[in-house]
């Protein structure tokens, strides 16, 4: 969504590297293009003029001035003024002391609300709570047939006494959700509420009804992170008529400017609180606004990744594969491999997945252009091996790439591509778990996984380069005196207190007056 962004704020802070000092030009020519970017992306204008004076003032101060590289201390200004806008802290939900806790949702017609239902009781269930969805949308026609078929797809039940389309009480029917929702011991209670437009005063008054016959804990404004500014507007009328305590936004995965993500935070007043990115009932998230403004500025995305990562991987497996990686005995096998590229595929798209990563926003087309369909021909191919051949793939020969080509539906060179990249990245992995990298013999072993062979160390003898110390004093005294420094007795860093003036070797190095506040 924020790809256009992305790629200006990129461009700009380029223009910067490589500059030990900013001039004024420098900080207003900066400035000029960060306006154009968040214009660009359909931010609202009062956020854009904040947001740009914030960073102007920021940039003129000391932390930039004084800095060893400014470029840096913009862009971490840049980020931590969009945390600012994008809300601040995360916002998590506030659950009740006693009885069930009520979550009411409301939003625009077609923002994806009842859906978006649906995602937020999987969420609940997944975090050990007992959610309960409740069907009060009976003006939009089949939404609460809907509703139904999404709670049996997340396993929570739905309370729909009413048939809906223009038929029923939705006041009435969220008064005795209450009430089932004690008789059935039910910890969480979420309600579906009819999608209404900011000037529909009907709409409007039976929201504020609902809302103060259950008195909620919590309710939420879904927005459809596609419409741009319009979603601003309206989120204020919701916010002057009914009221609410966090937004939801949905589509973020969606091809639009982003806007109305920018500006929703800063211009109601209240926190962005979850984000449902995808079409899955799976993704659904709660929205850090530190790491979406980690993700506008191509920084990635990692702790997501390895949140999600910690649901998806069966642990015994990914243990058990490291541990064959470890031995280093070839035991490592296609079955192995296909394993692991399963668990990959619970994270979903390798786009998404890719798109995490720190610095892949200049890898945006080729990650677009990416074929996923390329690891269901590597798992056809895979499936189309015997099991001798999977567990060793050396005995792979001619006639049985030409079976498995013909098994598998793709061609005898997709077979060779497969298996010699199979080889290459075993011996890659063992190589790092076991501390080394091809190429690099002295690079120290990864963190629990050993410790790698040593570099060869240079042969002793005359041809040998002469050591340099790196104590720049030590330094300076051996180059005055011709690379030699002579120990005094009882010195234990191989030169006596009268052999050199470190003052004037310091002095030597030409270092700032006040070089200490870098060290700060």
């Amino acid at each position: 969504m924020f790809a256009t962004l992305s790629d200006r704020l990129a461009e700009t802070f380029k223009n910067l590297r490589g500059k030990g000092r900013l001039s004024e030009a420098d900080i207003d020519a900066t400035a000029r293009e960060i306006r154009i970017a968040l214009l660009e992306a359909d931010v609202s204008l009062p956020v854009v003029k904040e947001f740009v004076a914030a960073v102007k003032e920021r940039a003129r101060g000391e932390e930039v001035s004084q800095a060893l590289n400014p470029a840096q201390q913009i862009i971490k200004i840049v980020n931590e003024e969009l945390v600012t806008i994008l809300g601040g802290e995360t916002r998590r939900l506030r659950f009740a002391k006693s009885g069930p806790t009520v979550i009411m949702l409301a939003g625009l017609q077609g923002a994806g609300k009842t859906t978006l239902a649906a995602k937020l009781a999987l969420w609940l269930k997944e975090q050990d709570r007992t959610p309960m969805l409740v069907a009060a949308d009976l003006q939009r026609p089949n939404a609460v047939n809907q509703l139904q078929v999404n709670g049996e797809r997340v396993g929570v039940p739905v309370f729909a006494p009413e048939p809906g389309n223009g038929v029923g009480d939705p006041v009435q029917v969220a008064r005795a959700a209450m009430d089932e929702a004690r008789r059935t011991l039910h910890d969480v209670v979420i309600i579906d509420t009819a999608g209404r437009l900011g000037v529909d005063a009907e709409l409007m008054k039976q929201a504020a009804d609902i809302r103060d016959a259950v008195d909620p804990d919590e309710v939420l404004f879904v927005v459809d992170a596609m419409i741009g500014q319009d979603a601003v507007t309206t989120a204020q009328a919701f916010l002057d008529g009914v009221g609410y305590d966090g937004v939801v936004l949905t589509k973020l995965d969606g091809d639009a400017r982003g806007g109305a993500a920018l500006s929703i935070a800063s211009v109601t007043g209240k926190p962005v609180m979850f984000a449902s990115a995808g079409e899955k009932m799976t993704d659904f998230d709660l929205f850090h606004p530190d790491r979406m403004a980690s993700r506008i500025l191509d920084m990635g995305d990692v702790l997501t990744l390895i949140e999600q990562a910690e649901k998806a991987f069966d642990q015994e497996q990914s243990l058990a594969a490291a541990e064959k990686l470890l031995q280093g005995k070839g035991d490592f096998t296609l079955d192995d491999f296909m394993q692991q590229m399963q668990q990959l595929r619970k994270l979903g798209s390798m786009t998404k997945i890719m798109g995490m990563l720190p610095g892949m926003g200049q890898y945006r087309e080729q990650l677009e252009n990416f074929d996923e369909r390329e690891l269901d021909r590597i798992q056809a191919i895979i499936s189309s091996m015997t099991p001798a051949e999977r567990a060793n793939p050396k005995i792979i020969d001619g006639s049985r790439r030409a079976r498995i080509s013909k098994g598998s539906g793709t061609t005898v060179s997709d077979v060779n591509q497969l298996v010699d990249r199979f080889f290459e990245a075993r011996k890659m992995m063992q190589q790092m778990a076991r501390g080394g990298m091809p190429g690099m013999p002295g690079m120290p072993g990864m963190p629990g996984l050993g410790g790698g062979k040593r570099g060869k160390q240079p042969k002793k003898g005359k041809g040998k380069a002469k050591r340099v110390s790196g104590n720049p004093a030590k330094a300076a005294a051996q180059k005055a005196g011709g690379g030699k420094t002579t120990a005094a007795p009882g010195s234990a860093f191989g030169a006596g207190a009268g052999e050199i003036d470190y003052e004037k070797a310091a002095a030597a190095l030409d270092l700032p007056k006040d070089f200490t506040k870098f060290l700060k």
